[in-house]
């Protein structure tokens, strides 16, 4: 059966966060955190042929559509399949092998869709998994200094809250904060088409 889910956005912005990605990204596993329809995994799993892209998300009908993407695009021998992880449960439950290769963390258009105790949740345990060196990348709209960058950040974040109050674009600074506390340094800030960022952030030893 084909589940597969198409969202807009990822065919628009996969290869500008591609891009990203390709400058960091080396050998060993890759844990993508609300991996949402798939489309992202299965494009980067293509590009990077030389990692392995574990794609995980809560909803079991996003889970469903990462599987039917993954059989779509034969990319069942290297892919492993979706797995169930609810950022806030933690410890989170990985395959062995995953823990054991991993070199970075990606998580796409979360955290303006969740609770702001979900961006708490995913650096304490990014922190815990990752090694010195290791990076965590953030992409989505941001705020710099608490105000929107663009009049149509202001609109979308607005229509967030009002499907539910927790929701909403984040102030980069309070993110970046919640990383140092956890161990993470803001390497570098890249400002992306549609008004949206994406954030290294990098795992140190203090």
């Amino acid at each position: 059966m084909d589940n597969r889910l198409f969202f807009p956005a990822t065919q628009r912005n996969k290869n500008y966060i591609g891009d990203v990605l390709s400058r960091i990204i080396k050998k060993g596993a890759i844990l993508e955190i609300g991996s949402g329809s798939g489309e992202h995994g299965v494009a980067f799993q293509k590009r990077f042929p030389e990692i392995i892209w574990q794609t995980s998300d809560p909803e079991i009908l996003n889970r469903k559509s990462i599987s039917s993407w993954i059989n779509y695009e034969e990319l069942n021998k290297k892919m492993p399949k979706p797995i169930l992880l609810d950022v806030e449960k933690i410890p989170w439950n990985l395959p062995m092998e995953i823990v054991n290769s991993l070199q970075g963390i990606v998580s796409i258009n979360m955290i303006h869709v969740a609770q702001w105790s979900s961006t708490i949740a995913l650096f304490r345990e990014s922190g815990n998994l990752l090694s010195e060196g290791q990076f965590l990348i953030l992409y989505g709209p941001f705020k710099i200094g608490n105000k929107h960058i663009s009049h149509s950040n202001y609109v979308f974040d607005d229509y967030l809250k009002m499907q539910n109050d927790l929701w909403g674009i984040r102030n980069i600074e309070a993110v970046s904060f919640e990383g140092k506390k956890n161990g993470f340094f803001q390497e570098e800030i890249i400002r992306m088409p549609a008004n949206n960022f994406s954030i290294i952030y990098r795992k140190v030893s203090y």
